[in-house]
């Protein structure tokens, strides 16, 4: 301070010969900088307290790994409904949209033609008969005669033949009529499966052929609903050939639906396509769910969380307090017993929900900073705060 006053007594000495509103500025702006090289007041020297950052205690957890799939529902079961023979629809007897069971009468075709052709073959079944025991009789008469001698084997034979020949007409009218009772049942279009029956196709009225290639609806079997997603090929090797792979087959598979939420029922593996997509390289795995309410609809777009491996010994950390160097590699901030912040990098294998699965970088009971990040420098004092429990589902 003396050495500033010396200076500004010789700036006012120097300027004395000026008037003193052309020199009073220069004055100012040199006191100001003779203050600025003499450095900070002592009360500015004085050391600061340590920062307060918030913390995470970490803790090593066996944890199973998930791959999220995409994936498309598909009924359980599905039937398409056409009719097998000809003619017109007169009756639709269902509600579309309703639950319709196996052997429901859906609609009826008009069977006017084929009860005539019931009738008929009924006629022809009646003539054959009669024509079947004229036969009979004929042989009966002629085998009493060869047996006194008096008919030729050639009469024997012609009698055979002709009661064989009418048999066989029974038969043949036998089958006819019932060809045409089968025709006249499926004017009576029935349901060959249980479950949700779609929009009709058709109305009364329309005329409809047999295995013609419009369905007239569609039934889903939607109580139990199959999820296929594709994995690589490469992803499918590793999954079956990990050794810590034991019990994945019966891991429970969650699902994410399109407004991200949860679905409350988990499903199980069941199948894999034995092939691989040449162009793709992609396998197509088939995972079932418990479809109670029918909330899952067919073709709805679905994620799947499906488990992979298993691995002992990680940990959580949260995700907030994982940042990345210059060259985009992990690291977290971990305070010491004494406050001290080091730097830490991971080895980081996936995230899971909120944190990221870590396998090396952190040990049992280190505490990572997950708040004041920006307060905290490596080497430096902090003022640790363990986060309290459920804070990091809140943020």
């Amino acid at each position: 301070m003396a050495r500033v006053s010396s200076s500004l007594s010789r700036a006012v000495s120097k300027f004395s010969d000026r008037s003193a509103l052309t020199a009073l500025p220069m004055i100012l702006a040199l006191s100001l900088a003779l203050m600025l090289v003499a450095g900070p007041a002592p009360a500015q020297q004085g050391g600061m307290p340590p920062q307060g950052v918030t913390v995470a205690t970490l803790h090593p957890q066996d944890l199973m790994l998930t791959s999220t799939l995409p994936g498309r529902v598909q009924a359980s079961a599905e039937a398409e409904v056409r009719p097998q023979v000809n003619g017109i629809i007169v009756e639709r007897l269902f509600r579309e949209g309703s639950e319709v069971k196996e052997g429901d009468v859906l609609f009826r075709i008009d069977p006017t033609t084929y009860e005539a052709t019931v009738a008929q073959a009924e006629a022809s079944v009646a003539s054959a008969q009669a024509t079947l025991k004229a036969a009979e009789r004929e042989y009966d008469r002629v085998l009493a005669l060869n047996e006194r001698g008096v008919a030729t084997q050639a009469t024997m034979d012609e009698a055979l033949s002709g009661r064989d020949t009418a048999s066989a007409q029974v038969r043949v009218a036998e089958a006819a009529l019932r060809s045409a009772q089968i025709d006249l049942e499926h004017t009576s279009v029935r349901a060959r499966l249980s479950g949700r029956i779609g929009l009709s196709d058709v109305s009364q009225g329309a005329l409809v052929t047999a295995s013609q290639t419009t369905a007239l609806t569609t039934i889903r079997k939607l109580d139990v609903v199959h999820v296929d997603v594709t994995q690589s090929a490469a992803e499918l090797l590793k999954w079956r050939r990990g050794a810590a792979t034991e019990g994945l087959e019966d891991a429970a598979v969650s699902l994410v639906l399109a407004d991200g939420s949860t679905y409350d029922h988990t499903g199980l593996l069941t199948a894999a396509e034995p092939h691989v997509d040449e162009q793709t390289g992609v396998v197509v795995l088939r995972i079932e769910f418990d479809n109670p309410d029918q909330l899952l609809l067919p073709g709805m777009y679905v994620q799947v969380e499906m488990p992979t491996s298993q691995v002992k010994g990680a940990f959580l950390v949260p995700q907030e307090a994982v940042t990345r160097d210059r060259r985009g590699n992990p690291q977290t901030m971990v305070v010491a017993e004494d406050g001290t912040v080091s730097v830490h990098p991971l080895t980081v294998l996936q995230d899971q929900g909120a944190n990221w699965v870590v396998t090396e970088g952190v040990s049992d009971g280190d505490r990572v900073i997950v708040a004041g990040l920006q307060k905290a420098a490596p080497g430096a004092k902090v003022q640790a705060e363990e986060r309290a429990a459920g804070a990091a589902k809140q943020e």
